[in-house]
């Protein structure tokens, strides 16, 4: 079977999980810190805009906005091939360390956009790396609440939109995260793009569809609700 096109519709985000395959894909702070510079070096080459982000050791997630249709797998390629090669030398390690390539869609920036902020920013918690989001020091939710800035990121008008002010803002995240994420969005946010189908209303599948590079939902599935799986890939991926 031919493999389809990544999603692409101009000046929509993107939500992006990168899985590690042969173990963490960080091993101490200088690995993170290595990623975190090829991340901003990538993104600034690929003309690729980075709205959130979190490393985690076996999940990588990023919210973005890609320029041009392969913005994206531009700024993977090149994170991958010099991530991967600088750490294999400085583990004594070998081979690839992803598990597959990389995973994307187009989501609906009004409807999940922050909501798909908060899944990164709070992944940590999820997985039990940490009780508080703002203790992760791996992850973009000290940048949206105003103790951190992150010079490769660019925030987002829906982000901006949080307040008048840098500190009503930084509020108004905290206030985000402060409630409970409903589980349907979040397993129909990570089961998209998983499976790189894009997540919005109808109306707005119907308007992406008018400049996307290739259709939006599987041929069988257009004209039904969706339905949330009870598993998202055969390996757990955190969020």
């Amino acid at each position: 079977m031919t493999r389809l096109a990544r999603h692409y519709v101009p000046e929509q985000p993107q939500h992006v999980i990168l899985q590690g395959l042969t173990g963490p894909a960080f091993l101490d702070e200088g690995d993170y810190r290595y990623f975190l510079a090829c991340l901003a070096d990538a993104a600034r080459v690929a003309d690729l805009a980075v709205h959130a982000w979190v490393l985690m050791p076996d999940t990588i997630q990023f919210l973005v906005t890609p320029s041009y249709e392969s913005s994206v797998a531009m700024a993977m390629q090149g994170i991958g091939r010099r991530y991967v090669d600088t750490f294999n030398r400085r583990h004594g390690r070998r081979g690839t360390m992803w598990r597959g390539e990389y995973r994307a869609t187009v989501i609906e920036p009004d409807r999940y956009f922050l909501l798909a902020s908060q899944v990164i920013d709070h992944a940590p918690v999820r997985n039990r790396l940490v009780a508080d989001p703002g203790s992760y020091q791996w992850s973009s939710y000290t940048h949206h609440i105003g103790l951190r800035a992150d010079s490769f990121i660019k925030d987002h008008p829906l982000y901006r939109a949080l307040g008048d002010t840098p500190v009503e803002r930084y509020q108004a995240y905290r206030d985000l995260g402060a409630q409970l994420l409903d589980e349907r969005d979040v397993n129909s946010l990570m089961q998209s793009t998983l499976e790189g189908w894009v997540l919005g209303s109808p109306a707005y599948c119907e308007w992406a569809a008018q400049t996307a590079n290739r259709r939006l939902m599987p041929v069988l599935l257009r004209d039904r609700p969706a339905k949330v799986r009870s598993t998202l890939a055969p390996a757990r991926v955190g969020y």
